[in-house]
């Protein structure tokens, strides 16, 4: 039964191409494309639980060559991402039957959603080095088609500029495991790190590996949009349709966080870069992104785009705290893994959901809106509280967490700067969240009478919404189960 571990990924990826290749006459009834998705997506969600939480852990799939076998293992931390990739998919799916009502190519865009769907749970479940870079590079190319899903010139330009960094990072990091194949043993992961230390100072490499280490960090901190390859990002997010943006922001690029987690923590291991140059220069970058992020959006006037750069500076705290190199720290980076995904997936849908009905992309046409759809308008106040980490929503948790291992460290000026740049960031968000809420209210609105999304649309965001608070008041459970996972890798 260990075959178990590969339906998540064969099944998706299976019925995803099933939409791409058939006929667009099949579904030209639209009630009977989203009931048969909605049904897709169940099968596939219980799939993904049952591979989850089940005994079985490891399955090979083959060998490519000689001593590098294609593996697929379910470790606590695999779990975490699958969990929060499932949940936050099916939710976006959602919203997707009311908003995609309005757009074009609803069937392409649902083969590539189950396609990515399936690309990502590999990635979760991803065994070693090689297999986990091969689904990588998968979900650059299954997500692409997302981006420019409206064909427009913009989209286009947007997802070739999403492609060429992707790329850019994906070589970058292929570059760096060439190398460290001497060295560490990439055919599996290793908690603590799987790096022979000696051998590398026995032929007096240490400085050559530890230029490779940051090729490595930088080259998939380009998904998780760290500066100055963050690019990208900001470009991307506003000419895609609002549940790519969401699933692209809350989850894709958690993909370079992940990857970034197993090569530090299960194949160098944090002890050969803590307290090198390349942990400060990691510190340095991602402290750098957090600022500059939550500036540029303080700045943007364009809704969507501004969440966009909200997302870049976000990206980065859960980078700063595995920077850090200790279990706390790393506690509130995997904290912020599971609640920015929640709350980023929540504010892209409240964008989403105000783009169709009131046809408003800019923040300054927001105004009134609340009185407008005052249920949507909570939800997204609920989140942006979340998001600034405001007690007891869940971002304060995480964000505790970040400070406290940021002054446990002691390193440099960085244990008191840590905790200063995320409060100026987090200031910085208030700044360009809560005016939204309170104009949306307290503004003059063009248009009183009540006008809610769809409920098709309005539930999932409401669900989103519930969650960034109950995770906020009862943390206890996801704390003490992250707690396991830090606890074995330092």
């Amino acid at each position: 039964m260990s075959e178990i571990l590969l339906l998540p990924i064969v099944l998706p990826v299976c019925v995803g191409l099933g939409y791409l290749l058939s006929p667009e006459t099949w579904f030209s009834n639209r009630k009977r494309l989203v009931c048969g998705v909605g049904a897709m997506m169940i099968l596939c969600a219980i799939c993904s639980l049952v591979a989850i939480f089940g005994t079985v852990e490891e399955y090979q799939l083959f060998s490519l060559v000689q001593g590098i076998t294609l593996i697929l293992h379910i470790d606590d931390l695999g779990r975490l991402f699958a969990v929060v990739t499932t949940l936050v998919m099916a939710l976006v799916l959602l919203f997707s039957f009311g908003y995609m009502a309005h757009e074009e190519h609803e069937k392409r865009f649902y083969g590539f959603y189950f396609l990515t769907y399936g690309v990502l749970m590999g990635l979760d479940f991803s065994g070693n080095v090689v297999t986990m870079y091969l689904f990588y590079e998968f979900m650059t190319l299954v997500t692409f088609p997302l981006v420019l899903h409206t064909g427009t010139k913009e989209a286009i330009m947007a997802g070739l500029k999403y492609l060429f960094y992707s790329f850019c990072g994906a070589y970058m990091a292929l570059f760096g495991i060439y190398f460290l194949h001497k060295y560490a043993d990439i055919t599996d992961f290793m908690a603590g790190g799987s790096l022979d230390l000696a051998a590398v100072l026995a032929d007096g490499n240490t400085g050559f590996m530890l230029v490779i280490v940051f090729l490595l960090i930088s080259g998939f901190g380009v998904k998780a949009g760290m500066f100055p390859l963050h690019a990208w990002l900001p470009t991307a997010h506003p000419v895609a349709p609002a549940p790519a943006s969401a699933l692209l922001s809350g989850i894709v690029v958690k993909g370079g966080v992940l990857a970034i987690i197993r090569m530090v923590f299960y194949v160098v291991g944090a002890d050969f870069i803590k307290g090198t140059w390349v942990q400060t220069v990691w510190l340095a970058l991602s402290l750098i992104t957090v600022l500059m992020g939550s500036a540029l959006a303080y700045k943007e006037r364009v809704f969507k785009k501004r969440l966009a750069y909200s997302t870049v500076s976000n990206l980065s705290y859960i980078l700063f705290g595995l920077a850090l190199l200790n279990p706390v720290g790393m506690t509130g980076s995997l904290l912020h893994v599971i609640f920015h995904a929640i709350i980023k997936s929540c504010l892209f849908l409240c964008a989403g959901a105000i783009i169709v009905t009131t046809g408003k992309t800019k923040v300054a046409e927001l105004s009134g809106l609340g009185k407008q759809m005052p249920v949507l308008m909570w939800c997204f106040t609920f989140a942006s509280l979340a998001l600034i980490g405001i007690p007891p929503t869940s971002g304060v948790v995480s964000k505790w967490y970040l400070c406290i291992g940021a002054m446990e460290e002691r390193i440099s000026v960085v244990w008191w700067l840590g905790p200063v740049v995320l409060l100026i960031s987090a200031l910085l968000t208030a700044g360009y969240l809560l005016p939204v809420s309170i104009n949306s209210f307290m503004g003059e609105a063009s248009v009183t009478e009540r006008k809610e999304p769809k409920a098709v649309m309005l539930i999932p965001i409401i669900l989103l919404a519930v969650l960034t608070l109950l995770l906020g008041l009862y943390p206890a459970p996801i704390v003490d189960f992250i707690s396991g996972i830090t606890a074995g890798l330092m």
